[in-house]
C-alpha cells in the first residue's frame, strides 16, 4: 500500500476547511445506486465498500469536513488536535489500524493512570483502593444486568467509600458520556472491554480523512428528508438526489429531533433513535508552555473528587505542549452551555487547584469543543437509557424501504467508538450490495457483436466478494476527491 506523506496527511486533516461544491448534487453518467448521508467513519467505510464493488454512489455531508465527530484540527495550535475521538480502542482488531496507510504513525497508548489527591498523587496503596472500588462497581453492574436492565447507579455497591464520586465519574461520564443514573446496565455490560488502545500521531481525524481520499463526497450538503413513496429521493438545499437505496449515518440526536425527516412519516421507526440519545463529552484544550504539570507524554490523570464537578487530564498529547481537560456527563453538558470562556475558566481554576496557581501563567492558546451545540451532531456518542438496550439491534435491519442505518449507535458491543461505526458502515454496505445484486456488464453494441467472432458464452458474473479491510481505492497521495467550490 502506498505510504501517506506528511504533506498528504496535513492536507487530509485540513479537509474540514474545504469549501462546498456549487455544481449539481448528482454526478453525471446515470442514476445512483446508493446515496450515503454522512461522511463520518460509517459513511466512509460504506463508501469504500461500494466503490470496490463498482457501484455508483455519492456521499453527502452536512458539514464542511469529513470525519463527523472524529476530526483533526491543524490550525488552532499548529499541531494535530483531535476535537472529537482520539482513542483507537482494541488496536489488535480495530479495522482502521489494519488499513492505516502508515502503521508507523500508530503507537500504543499506556492505560496506566495517575490520581491526584489535592496537591499530591495517590500513593500505591491508595491507587489499589481506587482500582479495587472500580472493579467492585463494574462487577455489581454486570451482575445486575443479568437480572434486569436498570440504571447503573441503582447497582452501585455501598462500600465504595470516599472513592465513590471518582469511580462514578470514570465508569459513567468519562467512559460513556453519561451519568450512571442515565445509563443502561445492559448497555454497560455488553460494551466490549476497552483495556487496550492506541493513538495516531497525525490525529485520528486525519487518518479518517486520508481513508476518504478518492471517494465521491460532497461537503456542506445537509439532507433534510428521505422520501420512499416512489423512487427513493433525498432532498437537500442543493436539489434532489434519486437513488435505488440509501444508507443513513446521521447521529441519533439529529434524527430524533427531526433534523432528518422520513416521508412517509416513520414515527415508530424514529423511537429507537430517541432511546439512544447521545451523551455529553467535551474537550478543553490548553497549550501549557514548559510542562508545568511535570507529566509525561499522554499521561492520563484523574482527580479524587467528592462531587461531579471534575474532569480528566490527558497531558502532553502526542509529545506536544497540548493538555486536554475533558468534561462529560451532566456537569460537562451544563458547563458547555455556559460557553467556551466558562469552560476555559473552569479548566484553569481546576488545574490550579491541583497543581498550583502558577499553572495559569503557562497557558498559551486555548480552545473548547461544544459538541452539544453542533447542529449536525447534538452530542458525543450514543448511550442507551435504562430499559432500552435492545433497540440497538433494531438498527441492524432496514429502517425503511431500501433505507439502512449505520453508525456507532448500531453496534451492540463497540457502540461509542469509531471502530464500531466503521464496522457498522461495512455491514450496511454489505446488506446494500446483497439487495442490489451483481453489477450487470453493459450489453455489447450490435455492430460489434456481428463483426467479432462468436465465442462460447461465459456464465453470468457472480457477485464480487469485497475483501473486509481492502475495499478502498489505493491512492493516498494528493487531496481527497471531495467536491468543492471552484474559486
Amino acid at each position: 500500500m502506498p505510504s501517506l506523506s506528511r504533506r498528504s496527511l496535513l492536507m487530509a486533516s485540513a479537509a474540514f476547511a474545504a469549501r462546498p461544491a456549487l455544481a449539481a448534487v448528482t454526478p453525471s453518467g446515470g442514476p445512483l445506486d446508493v446515496v450515503i448521508i454522512g461522511a463520518g467513519a460509517a459513511g466512509i467505510a460504506a463508501a469504500r465498500r461500494l466503490a470496490a464493488a463498482g457501484r455508483r454512489y455519492l456521499v453527502i455531508e452536512a458539514t464542511d469536513h469529513v470525519g463527523g465527530r472524529c476530526v483533526t484540527d491543524m490550525t488552532s495550535f499548529g499541531v494535530p488536535f483531535d476535537r472529537g475521538a482520539r482513542w483507537i480502542y482494541l488496536p489488535d482488531s480495530n479495522p482502521l489500524i489494519k488499513i492505516a496507510p502508515r502503521r508507523g504513525d500508530i503507537y500504543s497508548a499506556s492505560l496506566s493512570r495517575k490520581v491526584r489527591i489535592g496537591r499530591r498523587y495517590a500513593r500505591e496503596g491508595e491507587l489499589e483502593d481506587f482500582l479495587s472500588a472500580q472493579v467492585r462497581a463494574t462487577r455489581a453492574v454486570d451482575d445486575a444486568a443479568r437480572k434486569a436492565d436498570i440504571a447503573c447507579a441503582q447497582a452501585m455497591p455501598a462500600d465504595l467509600g470516599d472513592w465513590r464520586a471518582t469511580v462514578e465519574f470514570v465508569l459513567g461520564p468519562y467512559n460513556y458520556g453519561k451519568d450512571l443514573a442515565q445509563l443502561s446496565s445492559f448497555d454497560f455490560a455488553k460494551a466490549a472491554e476497552r483495556r487496550s488502545a492506541a493513538f495516531c500521531k497525525p490525529g485520528f481525524g486525519a487518518l479518517l480523512a486520508a481513508l476518504a481520499q478518492g471517494l465521491a463526497i460532497q461537503l456542506s450538503t445537509p439532507a433534510t428528508s428521505i422520501d420512499t413513496r416512489r423512487a427513493l429521493t433525498v432532498e437537500t438545499a442543493k436539489g434532489s438526489i434519486i437513488a435505488t437505496v440509501a444508507i443513513v449515518t446521521v447521529p441519533t440526536n439529529v434524527i430524533a429531533s427531526g433534523g432528518l425527516k422520513f416521508v412517509p412519516d416513520l414515527a415508530r421507526r424514529i423511537d429507537p433513535f430517541a432511546r439512544l440519545p447521545l451523551g455529553s463529552y467535551d474537550r478543553i484544550a490548553l497549550e501549557l508552555v514548559g510542562n508545568p504539570l511535570g507529566l509525561e507524554s499522554d499521561d492520563l490523570v484523574f482527580e479524587k473528587s467528592n462531587n461531579t464537578h471534575t474532569a480528566a487530564i490527558l497531558a502532553n498529547v502526542g509529545a506536544t505542549p497540548l493538555c486536554f481537560v475533558d468534561v462529560a456527563g451532566t456537569f460537562g453538558r451544563d458547563l458547555a452551555e455556559q460557553g467556551q470562556a466558562a469552560m476555559i475558566d473552569f479548566a484553569a481554576e481546576w488545574l490550579s487547584g491541583l497543581y498550583g496557581a502558577d499553572v495559569k501563567k503557562s497557558i498559551g492558546r486555548k480552545y473548547a469543543t461544544r459538541w452539544n451545540a453542533e447542529p449536525y451532531a447534538l452530542g458525543a456518542w450514543s448511550a442507551t437509557v435504562p430499559g432500552s438496550q435492545s433497540v440497538r439491534r433494531q438498527l441492524l435491519d432496514r429502517i425503511a424501504d431500501d433505507v439502512w442505518y449505520a453508525g456507532e449507535a448500531a453496534h451492540e458491543t463497540l457502540w461509542g467508538t469509531v471502530g464500531g461505526a466503521w464496522e457498522s458502515g461495512e455491514r450496511a454496505a454489505d446488506a446494500v450490495l446483497r439487495r442490489l445484486g451483481p453489477v450487470k456488464a453493459p450489453a455489447p453494441a450490435a455492430a460489434e457483436s456481428e463483426a467479432k467472432p462468436k465465442h462460447k458464452a461465459k456464465p453470468a458474473q457472480a457477485e464480487r466478494r469485497v475483501p473486509r479491510y481492502e475495499a478502498a481505492p489505493r491512492t493516498y497521495e494528493g487531496t481527497p476527491r471531495i467536491m468543492r467550490e471552484e474559486r
